[in-house]
């Protein structure tokens, strides 16, 4: 994903699936590395793997509750 917003492409995602459904993130931009665990902790979103050691970046992520 290469864009100065990335969570909100996620938010947006996120939003058209179910509670339990897996996102694949792939990222270049270095600020998803605190910002897509932030986003996961306030949305209540599992973080289930990540690996920021190189890019591209890579997050997986599990739909919680049902919070836009």
């Amino acid at each position: 994903m290469r864009c100065p917003e990335p969570v909100m492409m996620v938010r947006k995602a996120v939003r058209h699936m179910d509670k339990g459904q897996t996102l694949l993130i792939i990222a270049d931009d270095p600020t998803t590395a605190r910002d897509i665990p932030a986003f996961c902790r306030f949305m209540d979103h599992q973080l289930l793997a990540q690996n920021v050691k190189q890019t591209p970046y890579q997050y997986l992520i599990r739909k919680g509750m049902d919070i836009d």
